[in-house]
């Protein structure tokens, strides 16, 4: 479904090309290029994608692989080759270059150590690091954090996701986020049709008091999504949902504890951002997540993922006791005219 140009309302507004490298009979390789309209209205005409990278550790596999790929984006126009992207900045993206020992998360990717040098040979560099914390429950918050929730509890109160206004939730939240995002490195907005899609496939997942909504004087101003880390109940499943493997998945949600989870997606409106009441606004959002995780046997959280120079949000997860442990990479290369 998820690359079905008929149900993935990310192809409303792009086009893509996948490619499978094979030695003999044997599958070594895969890649993809995307052009996506909407990144290009927002980030200039020259830009393309490539991402879902998986191969062998064989130079002469990725060199064929991102030759496919770059002659295609230069044929579409790109100029500038960012990724990796499965497919969009709003879905998993970036290269894992720091944090191999630890499992990956639901939703993040978790390639091997090889990766970034073989995309370095050839002639990709760094574009933009994301982060992912890692947070223990039952840490003791400072009491500058505490203080600062006191000062503006009058004012601030948080509400659990009214699943019964689906439409309206949702629509609530994808604002949120899109103005939340603007001005943030890389930003494309989800679509209605995008943040849908999205929406239904979580509801599946995750229950209502796992949203939760800020409000500030009565108005919506912050969210926060925490997703059970699914990886944990799916490892035995051996990466197969058909035809029984997503009835053990949900049966394993309903009745088996989930030791960990991952905060997914989080978001403070713009007009609070690097300002104290920001800060309270954002604190607000991951303690009241904190008692539901709690409740359904969570110890631990990732948080992710970061803009390496998102300072603000850094500095207070730091000051909970959030601590960095791994660290995605977006790379960039520079086109030739007229070929890679």
């Amino acid at each position: 479904m998820h690359l079905s140009e008929r149900h993935n309302p990310y192809f409303e507004h792009a086009r893509w090309k996948a490619w499978v490298a094979y030695r003999g009979r044997r599958p070594v390789g895969r890649i993809s290029a995307q052009i996506d309209d909407l990144d290009r209205s927002y980030h200039g005409p020259d830009r393309g994608h490539f991402g879902l990278l998986e191969a062998v550790d064989d130079p002469e596999v990725f060199s064929a692989l991102f030759r496919a790929a770059e002659r295609w984006l230069g044929a579409e126009g790109a100029r500038r080759v960012l990724g990796p992207f499965n497919l969009s900045i709003n879905q998993e993206c970036g290269l894992l270059v720091e944090g191999f020992d630890h499992p990956p998360t639901v939703m993040m990717g978790h390639g091997t150590r090889y990766y970034p040098a073989q995309l370095e040979r050839l002639g990709y560099g760094p574009a933009k690091d994301l982060l992912a914390y890692w947070i223990e429950a039952g840490h003791p918050w400072p009491r500058a954090a505490r203080v600062m929730l006191d000062r503006y509890a009058r004012r601030v109160r948080t509400r659990r996701f009214d699943s019964t206004r689906m439409g309206e939730e949702l629509e609530l939240l994808r604002g949120l986020f899109n103005e939340a995002w603007a001005k943030n490195w890389g930003f494309v907005p989800f679509t209605e049709a995008e943040f849908t899609d999205l929406g239904k496939t979580l509801h599946l997942l995750v229950d209502d008091d796992l949203v939760q909504i800020v409000e500030l004087d009565g108005e919506p101003a912050a969210f926060i999504v925490l997703l059970p880390n699914i990886n944990e109940a799916i490892r035995d499943l051996h990466g197969r949902l058909l035809p029984f493997g997503w009835a053990k998945l949900l049966w394993r949600l309903k009745r088996h504890r989930i030791r960990t989870g991952r905060i997914t997606l989080m978001g403070v409106r713009s007009q609070y951002h690097n300002t104290r009441l920001g800060a309270a606004l954002a604190l607000s959002a991951v303690d009241a997540v904190h008692p539901p995780g709690l409740a359904r046997g969570m110890r631990a959280a990732e948080l992710s993922w970061i803009l390496e120079d998102n300072h603000g949000l850094l500095n207070i997860l730091e000051a909970i006791g959030a601590r960095l442990y791994k660290r995605y990479r977006i790379y960039e290369k520079l086109l030739a005219p007229g070929g890679s």
